[in-house]
């Protein structure tokens, strides 16, 4: 029977798993465990806190948590959070199932990857490409240094944030997560997802034709045709060609960019484009 610790979490040791996870969760990746590892790797500092003098308590903390776990890494925090309170009850003696922790995490991880990937890939990065990108429109390095730096700090402050929430609010964040409210948040960032990808795509991506069409005795640039009837139409056709082939034909996105590739050289050497 292991002594009965009543000294909660510091700040410290909070912010010392939380960094653990944040910054190792893809660093030991398996078929078997995906980021299970970096997980029973962040709770070390908790099991040599708790469970110093009593090693079996140590290992059945380690065990439980080297379980196949995938999510989402940033917003995830929150259910690393949420177990690190019921395993801190846990071993303060509070009467709380150890199985519990388990089946939070498996419970949670697929809600909160679709909440997060929403967010985070959804949403907020390509908006910061779209603005790294047009810094960059120049060749300039701010670009690409500008995603870097602003990706690092939203992304780690999310992280951080999410860890906490959790932690404070414990098994009552669940009912906040999962459910109804919950199915209407990722509809709402899936939706609002697509808008901000749409508005990327319209700003970024630059396709005209070349060819020319007579009109009556004259001859008028295609070009000039399709921006008087559908300003960007050929930009768009491109986009939802790429997404049939995704979508339609199953194809990865690498063998859709090679496609877009060949499509778009031909082209050039045609005098299409």
């Amino acid at each position: 029977m292991s002594e009965k610790v009543q000294q909660n979490l510091s700040k410290k040791e909070l912010r010392q798993i939380w960094r653990r996870w944040a910054f190792t969760h893809l660093s030991s990746m398996s078929y078997e465990k995906i980021q299970g590892h970096s997980w029973a790797f962040s709770y070390l500092p908790f099991a040599n806190k708790y469970y110093k003098n009593n090693p079996e308590a140590k290992r059945e903390l380690l065990i439980r948590h080297s379980m196949f776990y995938n999510t989402e890494p940033q917003t995830g925090q929150i259910i690393n959070g949420i177990v690190t309170s019921l395993e801190e009850q846990i071993a303060i003696g509070e009467d709380v199932d150890k199985q519990l922790p388990v089946n939070i995490k498996t419970s949670l991880m697929g809600p909160i990857a679709g909440i997060g990937d929403s967010i985070i890939q959804g949403i907020i990065v390509p908006l910061l490409l779209s603005i790294g990108m047009g810094l960059a429109t120049n060749g300039s390095a701010i670009g690409p240094i500008f995603y870097i730096i602003s990706y690092g700090f939203i992304g780690t402050a999310i992280s951080y944030f999410s860890y906490m929430y959790g932690y404070k609010l414990g098994i009552n964040a669940i009912d906040a997560i999962i459910g109804e409210n919950a199915n209407r948040i990722t509809e709402a960032f899936n939706t609002l997802g697509i808008i901000v990808v749409g508005g990327l795509s319209a700003s970024t991506i630059r396709l005209t034709t070349q060819l020319n069409i007579p009109m009556g005795e004259e001859i008028k640039s295609l070009q000039e045709v399709f921006d008087n009837i559908f300003p960007g139409i050929l930009p768009l056709t491109i986009v939802l060609f790429a997404w049939w082939l995704i979508s339609s034909k199953q194809l990865t996105a690498t063998k859709v960019i090679i496609i877009l590739i060949f499509i778009t050289s031909v082209g050039c050497l045609l005098g299409i484009f």
